[in-house]
């Protein structure tokens, strides 16, 4: 239920929700960002994206105040004058992720696996080649023993036979939350996240840093991997109309859809109350 007043933190998803099916953010959007930030509401960017993809989402929400990445294992605080400050960095142990990997391919056979190793600048996944995949310019085939060399930030999963949905409830019956966490962002594939990362336990972070109660936070979404910030925050929870149908169930109000700026608009009602 929406509360009355401003909210004190605003924290949005980006891909599906902020951005634009053509990969852009409108002017129109940095505008009201910018607005939102000079009336003393920091800004969160909240998405799956990982450390390695930094310099882009800070292109695509500009009036961020602190970035929620790879689905809340890293956090980074923008505001300090002398620089941005991790806050929060996870990784899943590649021993677990090979187990893990071994009991679900036990249950639904063979597996497309890309793992997310590096947080350089432009690092490229790695793993199985897959064409659905969209970034293909940020790719680099490797074997399995080569991707579970090394502790990794997140890693993605997809079988020919199961729809994204399927596989991830099926993942869930499989694989203990206190081994990893399961979520999908709507790329096809299940993200497989160190356990106690989702982007609610990113966003706790930045709020216990700014002294911010979860009721006084409006959050914005579209997939599956925003449920956890829609049920942790309580000013309200804002689904484009574009959104999955688990989000939408949940969701306080639905705004437009993310190709008609449906965020900003919402935030510029709300500015303009």
């Amino acid at each position: 239920m929406t509360r009355p007043g401003l909210p004190k933190l605003i924290a949005t998803d980006l891909d599906g929700t902020l951005v634009r099916s053509d990969d852009t953010v409108s002017a129109y959007t940095h505008g009201v960002l910018d607005r939102v930030r000079a009336a003393g509401i920091p800004v969160v960017g909240a998405t799956g994206r990982g450390p390695r993809l930094t310099e882009l989402t800070r292109n695509d929400i500009r009036a961020a105040d602190f970035l929620v990445m790879a689905g809340g294992g890293w956090v980074v605080d923008q505001s300090d004058p002398s620089g941005p400050v991790v806050l929060r960095e996870e990784r899943l142990p590649a021993e677990v992720l090979a187990r893990l990997l071994a009991d679900l391919e036990a249950e639904v056979g063979p597996l497309t696996v890309m793992v997310e190793a590096s947080d350089e600048h432009d690092a490229p996944l790695w793993g199985d080649y897959h064409e659905s995949w969209p970034y293909q310019d940020r790719f680099e085939a490797r074997t399995r023993d080569e991707c579970l060399a090394c502790d990794v930030i997140k890693a993605f999963a997809r079988t020919a036979d199961h729809h994204v949905d399927e596989l991830l409830a099926v993942a869930r019956r499989v694989v203990s939350p206190q081994v990893a966490t399961l979520t999908q962002a709507g790329l096809g594939f299940v993200e497989i996240c160190p356990p106690g990362v989702d982007k609610a336990t990113g966003l706790t972070v930045v709020a216990q840093t700014l002294g911010v109660d979860p009721a006084d936070v409006l959050v914005f979404g579209d997939m599956p991997n925003d449920l956890p910030m829609f049920e942790w925050a309580g000013w309200s929870r804002v689904a484009v109309a574009n959104a999955h149908p688990a989000l939408r169930a949940v969701a306080d109000e639905v705004t437009l859809r993310n190709d008609d700026d449906g965020v900003a608009v919402y935030l510029d009602r709300l500015l303009s109350r």
